[in-house]
């Protein structure tokens, strides 16, 4: 039995860590530009795909695929930014909202379009599994649970220990102020919004060997994300990545001990739970109060 439950909580690992850069990458965005971008899950799936089809297409290395992915995405986040957020800065509440989901929807019929609708796999890195204690730990997701955390670590020493960081925080805490003070506000969306878009990336890629990829796959993703940073308390960097585990952990018990019928419905249940509870999240809003 105890093996078994190790098990689970490698799964929960391998799931929160996925779930925790997807989410980071959402609230950077929500906590600095107050943009709800309904369009990260698509980020998530063109990198899935920019990774696959440069290692199929050109051979390229799996870690060398998954840096120029980043790269990719996060010239496409940029562009979006400029082209559709940026534009609707003094729109009314939905307009960005409205825009993000067109965005979603254009970038998937793009992706049908280039990649066709067939499900695709991306080829590991390493193949083989750790045994220890009973418990099979498949290399791949070995690497997911190192690469998450290792970046939110850097994420975090790139917040709170660097200028930029710094300059992102403070247009958090206040746009016009941080204007006045001769922050450019243009530069910090756009930089913003690379980071989530490598974030993205990088979370796909990893994810990619032991899950299928499709150009519908974001929209599941992201709706988990919004419950993560909603959880976590909107624009916490802390909260996104406990959220993420949370759900990751209680959808890979759930669907063990209970029905994986249940799985994706999870989330949702913690999030009304959690919130009757506690309705301003698991944490405060840091990127709005450091």
């Amino acid at each position: 039995m105890v093996d078994l439950f190790l098990q689970q909580v490698l799964n929960g690992l391998t799931l929160g860590g996925v779930y925790s850069l997807v989410a980071l990458g959402l609230t950077l965005v929500y906590g600095i530009m107050a943009v709800p971008n309904f369009a990260h899950g698509a980020f998530y799936m063109v990198g899935a795909f920019a990774a696959f089809f440069l290692s199929t297409r050109f051979g390229l290395n799996y870690w060398v695929a998954m840096a120029a992915a980043a790269v990719c995405v996060a010239v496409l986040a940029m562009l979006a930014e400029q082209l559709v957020f940026h534009p609707l800065r003094n729109a009314p509440g939905l307009s960005p909202m409205i825009a993000a989901i067109g965005l979603m929807l254009f970038l998937q019929a793009g992706a049908q379009a280039l990649w066709g609708t067939d499900f695709q796999r991306m080829a590991p890195p390493w193949g083989g599994v750790v045994e220890w204690s009973g418990v099979i730990a498949p290399i791949q997701r070995l690497l997911i649970i190192g690469g998450a955390f290792g970046l939110v670590l850097v994420l975090q020493l790139f917040l709170h220990h660097t200028v930029a960081g710094s300059t992102l925080l403070a247009v958090a805490q206040n746009r016009e102020g941080a204007a006045l003070m001769g922050i450019d506000t243009r530069k910090v969306g756009m930089l913003t919004f690379a980071i989530s878009g490598a974030l993205a990336a990088v979370a796909a890629t990893l994810y990619a060997p032991i899950n299928l990829i499709y150009p519908a796959m974001g929209q599941l993703v992201i709706l988990k994300a919004f419950v993560i940073i909603i959880l976590g308390g909107m624009g916490s960097v802390p909260g996104a990545v406990v959220g993420g585990l949370i759900i990751g952990l209680a959808e890979s018990f759930g669907a063990f001990y209970v029905s994986s019928d249940y799985q994706d419905l999870i989330a949702f249940v913690l999030l009304v739970a959690i919130l009757s509870l506690r309705p301003q999240g698991l944490f405060a809003r840091e990127a709005r109060t450091s």
